[in-house]
């Protein structure tokens, strides 16, 4: 079996490889926002990044327009309003028949540049058209700095009201990626704020998933028998991962596949497509996954005071049974084992901690095939929530695509317009069984809310 999924992997990395390489360019642009003005000069309108008054050595960005150059402009009847408030540049609109709520949405990650920039949610036109006012933030920073984020975001509730005049009747919390983090903590630290919660592709697990990062990390090369030191500088990293490369075989990936969310459709082209990928600055010329080690920052992530991964009582498993084959007991020995010397804040420090202890409903997506953040964050954060008896405020979707944040504006908008009528009604939308292992499993896992099928995911639904 392990032999025939490597065949089927090792042709579809040759039929996804260049439109990978495509594909990642649209995903970093997404994510890392390159420290330098020269979008601007394409565009005389845009004013040029001005310093910020709160964090040294940042600029922050023009408000009035996007990265590209692109200017911010109200939809026909809005009224928008734009400015830097403490470091961060924000943008708010509001319908001309608005309905006296307000969407906050949080951005993802974007790098560690030193120039903030604010954007539009991808739903913006449905926000409006529902008669929603929508706010969002740059953040003071960039990196994984999700306790400025959380307070950048509340803090435009007030700003809404002191720059339209109106204060919002109520308030819902969005946010994708590191958003999605950002917006579990701010619904916990904030509980009276929001009425409900709409976090997607997000990282729900706080530090479980630079723990993924490690696990996929140390498993390879446990595998191989390359010794892979904790920490490690980057440069000598690049060449234990080209030991590492010729020797992996489908065991790898079943160990990937377990601890990104366990057996499910579409892993085989999911892990072809981000095997594809070349990984972020600077490991650029390895698989993505490798490029995510979080070795090469020591485990703190650029933003905590100490190690915040750890596999030191982590069992690896090869495929859904809880007995462990010979092969994995010997992987169990043999792999590097790391303690964590930091652990989640439960403040806005470091990487704050989300507790799984919704206050409101919180409806979340997730793609199936996504191996950035994996759909295993929505099972870490499903399961908190039930053992903190909140299970009834909490769906999960599952969404068959392998990219990260890959939705279509049906999906989203399905998405969000069930849980307004859950808000509004108290009736609990559906969702999928994301802890039932045979339900993951199924080969039809995901086809409930996914609007369009993707070809590049595997079987149609």
């Amino acid at each position: 079996m392990r032999s025939e999924a490597a065949a089927i992997r090792a042709r579809l990395v040759v039929k996804t490889c260049v439109a990978a390489t495509a594909i990642l360019a649209v995903l970093l642009g997404l994510l890392i926002y390159p420290a330098s003005a020269r979008a601007y000069a394409a565009a005389p309108a845009c004013s040029a990044p001005v310093p910020s008054t709160t964090q040294p050595g940042y600029t922050v960005a023009d408000p009035n327009c996007d990265p590209d150059g692109t200017a911010f402009v109200p939809v026909t009847g809005s009224a928008v309003y734009t400015g830097i408030l403490n470091g961060a540049a924000y943008r708010l609109e509001k319908p001309a028949h608005w309905n006296g709520e307000l969407v906050v949405f949080a951005h993802g990650y974007r790098g560690d540049g030193k120039v903030v920039y604010v954007g539009s949610p991808s739903l913006r036109a449905h926000y409006l058209a529902r008669g929603f006012a929508w706010a969002a933030s740059s953040y003071q920073t960039n990196g994984y700095d999700v306790g400025q984020g959380v307070r950048d975001s509340y803090a435009l509730i007030d700003l809404f009201t002191s720059r339209t005049g109106h204060r919002a009747r109520d308030v819902y919390m969005a946010g994708e990626s590191m958003g999605g983090h950002i917006t579990a903590v701010a619904i916990e630290h904030y509980p009276r704020a929001f009425v409900g919660a709409m976090p997607v592709c997000g990282v729900l697990g706080d530090t479980e998933l630079f723990d993924y990062f490690l696990d996929a990390n140390l498993t390879a090369a446990a595998l191989t028998g390359v010794k892979v030191p904790f920490p490690v500088d980057p440069a000598a990293y690049e060449p234990l991962v080209r030991q590492e490369l010729p020797k992996l075989d489908g065991r790898w990936a079943d160990v990937v596949e377990q601890r990104s969310g366990g057996t499910r459709p579409g892993f085989d082209q999911a892990f072809a497509f981000w095997n594809a990928l070349p990984s972020i600055p600077p490991l650029t010329t390895v698989p993505f996954l490798f490029g995510l080690y979080p070795g090469l920052t020591g485990g703190t992530e650029n933003i905590a005071d100490g190690n915040v991964t750890s596999n030191r009582f982590t069992i690896y498993q090869e495929d859904a049974s809880p007995w462990l084959t010979r092969d994995e007991l010997r992987l169990n020995r043999d792999v590097l084992r790391v303690d964590r010397t930091a652990r989640p804040s439960r403040d806005l420090t470091g990487v704050p901690l989300v507790a799984g202890r919704p206050p409101v409903p919180t409806l979340s997506m997730h793609t199936i095939g996504d191996l950035f953040v994996p759909i295993s964050m929505e099972q870490v954060y499903a399961r908190r929530a039930r053992a903190n008896g909140l299970s009834d405020r909490f769906v999960s979707r599952a969404v068959r695509a392998l990219g990260h944040c890959e939705f279509t504006q049906p999906e989203l908008q399905r998405g969000f317009d069930d849980l307004v009528t859950w808000v509004r009604t108290g009736h609990r939308p559906g969702g999928d069984a994301i802890l039932d292992p045979r339900a993951v499993a199924d080969p039809r896992f995901g086809c409930r809310y996914t609007a369009s099928d993707r070809p590049n995911f595997g079987a149609a639904c």
